[in-house]
């Protein structure tokens, strides 16, 4: 079938459609909510920890390139095939059938293991105001929350989403803002008089790399980790108004804005923050407004830090929900899946989904801080092999198009330095996964990644050759 025929415009069941409601505003605020989560507010102290002031701010510069490398690839293909659930049907078609099955459930595993880490992660935070509660029993609620703020229509979780993603961005700015003041000495800070800290973090004790190079390298999947989210675009190409402006839009607009955020927090935290004081027990942002001084700013960070969580877990709940619709859309999973309510919600596969994130945030009853590290790899690990499949399927697309006799100019966004952009993304993915196989704290994700990758593998076959026996 020639490529310019596979644009879709709607899809349904007998039960509902997929409704187009989403404009460019709610796709940026989508893809920064999802973001914008536990992976700068909570791990990225590890990074600081792990890889040094310096290391995490170069840390944090690639991985912010991979992204962007990532999305110019995403885009061309969003644009031209603006599917719900995209990722697997764009691998499937351009590099294989069984490279899109994979491609599909890495991306599922990648947003259920990360609702556990979300859900995990605000239960952590909660025991600054509640020590002696259970984190378990903090997930349990806000998994319960998040779940009933999906069941509703599209329209009423887009506009949430919104609003719930600008209340983060204003924090996000706050911060950089009140924290830039105390690096240079405008705010004083209360632990250390009047004298401002400036950039004594990334000279004393060890310097710019307290533990040497290789702690970046080892440290690049929880930065990926932290950017993973804004893929989101892809996902809800299908539902959103006028793809074919609101995409490349929103994709400008998403990248130069989580640059701008990100590298900017990041600095702000390791002037702030020694590096051998950060971790994951409490949020880097606690940290710095504890010694900032301001009177309760802490609690309301960490409150507003809390809501943040909640919001990504609100996007990976229907990033994972609509990957887990498109499988069953496809054949590859039973037809329930693939139902949806009278407002497009595919409710069955919401409940999967949140079936995987409990499962996940159960793990928060054995060694809360130690399982939320190993959350965060593994779900790092799973979306950097997703990005890889993006990088994969626009090399090819890009490939089959011309040699179909097709001219570039009647792609209407098109990736800019082909074949550069693409291989660049996919070789940089492929250092972020190596590179965990050398933390010991990150290992067994790698491991586990490589082997459930298999497994995804293994699985297609099977069923595809059952479906060729039945016939």
């Amino acid at each position: 079938m020639a490529l310019e025929q596979e644009r879709v415009e709607e899809t349904g069941t007998e039960e509902g459609t997929f409704q187009r409601k989403m404009k460019s505003r709610h796709l940026v605020m989508l893809s920064l909510g999802g973001v914008i989560g536990t992976g700068l507010f909570l791990s990225s102290g590890y990074t600081i920890n792990q890889a040094g002031p310096l290391g995490t701010i170069l840390a944090y510069l690639v991985g912010a390139v991979i992204v962007y490398l990532v999305m110019l690839c995403l885009g061309e293909l969003s644009v031209h095939m603006p599917v719900t659930g995209a990722f697997h049907a764009y691998a499937a078609k351009f590099i294989g059938p069984g490279t899109g099955y994979m491609v599909a459930w890495m991306y599922w595993l990648t947003w259920t293991v990360a609702l556990g880490s979300e859900f995990t992660a605000a239960g952590l935070l909660m025991q600054r105001w509640f020590p002696d509660t259970s984190v378990w029993m903090w997930s349990g609620v806000f998994a319960l929350l998040v779940f009933l703020l999906n069941a509703f229509s599209v329209r009423f979780f887009a506009e949430a989403e919104f609003w719930f993603s600008g209340i983060k961005v204003a924090i996000i700015l706050l911060f950089i803002i009140l924290g830039g003041a105390a690096v240079f000495g405008v705010i004083p800070m209360r632990e250390a008089g009047a004298s401002a800290p400036l950039f004594s973090n990334f000279t004393s004790d060890g310097g710019l790399f307290p533990n040497g190079i290789l702690p970046i390298f080892m440290a690049m999947l929880s930065v990926n980790f932290a950017f993973s989210g804004t893929e989101l675009i892809g996902i809800a190409a299908g539902e959103s108004v006028d793809p074919d402006k609101t995409i490349p839009r929103a994709i400008k607009a998403t990248v130069g804005r989580l640059i701008i955020f990100f590298v900017g927090t990041i600095f702000v935290l390791s002037a702030l923050i020694p590096w051998r004081d950060a971790g994951v027990i409490e949020s880097p942002f606690v940290i710095v407004f504890d010694r900032i001084g301001i009177p309760y700013a802490a609690d309301i960070m960490n409150f507003v830090i809390i809501t943040a969580l909640l919001s990504a877990a609100n996007s990976g709940l229907y990033a994972s929900s609509r990957m887990l619709w498109s499988l069953s859309k496809e054949k590859m999973l039973p037809s329930l899946f693939s139902r949806l309510t009278s407002s497009g919600i595919p409710l069955n596969a919401m409940i999967i989904s949140m079936v995987g994130g409990g499962l996940s945030l159960l793990s928060s009853v054995v060694a809360p801080d130690t399982i939320y590290i190993f959350l965060v790899s593994v779900s790092g690990f799973a979306v950097v092999v997703v990005w890889m499949g993006i990088a994969a399927s626009q090399f090819m697309f890009r490939r089959q198009f011309v040699r179909e006799g097709h001219q570039l100019s009647e792609l209407k966004y098109r990736t800019p330095l082909y074949p550069i952009v693409p291989i660049a993304a996919f070789v940089l993915c492929l250092a972020s996964c190596i590179g965990i196989a050398f933390d010991p704290n990150q290992s067994l994700a790698f491991y586990c990644g490589i082997a459930f990758m298999v497994l995804c593998y293994v699985a297609y076959y099977i069923q595809n050759r059952r479906g060729k026996k039945a016939i």
